[in-house]
């Protein structure tokens, strides 16, 4: 059933999905690039502090063998001394381990960066079960992990033994020198054995870090509908989403249907186009469009202007301009101010016009043939 459920997720992760895995603690790690990074941060700590530590290495053992006769039989004195001496010895190893603190740190941040998260240590009673062990224990991913312990211990034991009997007589030559030569020299193999072991344990993470990563990838794996069901839970479901639209259109064409009886004038097409313009000298730089439509949206704007007394121009090629190029509650281009201009004049003629002095209506406005949709489509 696992099996099948892997074939399905053919889809590689979504930046959700890997966003979630990650909150909850879910990111490529490799234990082998951690150890190796600890080896080299202990190779470097002897390397470097090795002549320090050996130091109060030294006082700390004097310290520890050299008891006072007062605090051999005072209670209270000989606790004062064992806290000193606990001080003085963890005081040297402080560089150290904050040395191997920092390369702790420094290697998960290399593949998959910092993360707090308390999921992974939450209880999970899920995990007692038998079954679900049993099924981790048979995996591909188990299968993998055993082989790499087995190439672990192989390479690492096999350098470490070779180095063992290289340097047998090294851990000899120190018995006749000095305190102070004898732990030089024991910092020098150390030192030797732990890069030769970091440098094992680097070529193991060189091969480990991509198979984790590509691990982590193909546990995060979607299938097509989870993609979907994701994409609806972001996104909206489609259905909604066009309801929503339909309702906002609605609503839209409604304020424009509400503000065809505030326009001086609808330029009209007769009967495909309608364009209502308003223009307020005081308070509008140019004349705007505050409705338009085609069609049974045009036949609308006609008749709610007819029965607000709202004139209506019969002008096709400035209809269609401005239907094409004037956006809705925008100023009209400035190609179109001229013939605009004119439609204006005559509406202020008509409101001013007396009984029997009805104006003419203008014909052959100015229109730039290039803002006519009719013209080109005739040019293409």
């Amino acid at each position: 059933m696992a099996e099948e459920q892997d074939l399905e997720r053919e889809l590689p992760a979504s930046q959700k999905r890997l966003d979630d895995a990650r909150e909850r603690g879910q990111t490529p790690r490799s234990r082998e690039l951690t150890t190796a990074a600890l080896l080299l941060a202990g190779a470097a700590g002897v390397a470097v502090l090795g002549p320090h530590v050996t130091q109060q290495a030294m006082e700390f053992l004097r310290g520890g063998l050299n008891v006072s006769r007062a605090a051999a039989f005072d209670p209270a004195l000989a606790m004062e001394a064992a806290g000193r001496l606990v001080v003085g010895g963890i005081i040297p190893a402080l560089p150290f381990l904050g040395l191997l603190f920092i390369a702790a740190l420094a290697a998960p941040l290399a593949i998959g960066g910092w993360v707090f998260s308390a999921e992974p240590v939450t209880p999970d009673f899920s995990r007692l079960n038998p079954l679900r062990g049993l099924s981790n224990l048979i995996s591909v991913q188990s299968a993998a992990e055993l082989g790499k312990a087995i190439l672990k211990v192989v390479l690492i034991g096999g350098v470490v033994g070779s180095l063992i009997w290289r340097d047998q007589t090294a851990f000899i030559m120190p018995l006749g020198q000095d305190s102070a030569t004898a732990m030089a020299w024991v910092g020098q193999v150390i030192t030797r054995e732990f890069l030769w072991m970091a440098a094992v344990l680097l070529v193991i993470a060189a091969a480990d870090v991509p198979l984790q990563i590509w691990q982590h990838g193909r546990g995060l794996r979607m299938s097509r509908d989870e993609v979907k069901r994701e994409s609806k839970e972001s996104e909206g479901d489609p259905q909604i989403k066009g309801k929503i639209r339909q309702r906002q259109r609605e609503a839209a064409r409604r304020r424009m249907m509400a503000a065809v009886p505030t326009a001086d004038v609808v330029v009209t097409n007769p009967t495909h186009y309608a364009v209502a313009l308003s223009y307020q000298g005081d308070r509008m730089r140019a004349p705007k469009v505050v409705a338009k439509g085609t069609d049974e949206v045009a036949a609308r704007i006609r008749e709610i202007a007819g029965e607000n007394g709202v004139p209506l121009l019969e002008a096709p090629p400035l209809a269609r301009a401005l239907y094409k190029h004037a956006e809705l509650e925008a100023e009209i281009p400035a190609a179109l101010y001229n013939a605009v201009a004119l439609v204006l004049a005559w509406v202020f003629q008509l409101r001013h016009a007396g009984a029997g002095q009805m104006p003419v209506a203008p014909v052959a406005l100015p229109v730039p043939p290039e803002l006519d949709p009719l013209n080109e489509g005739a040019a293409a």
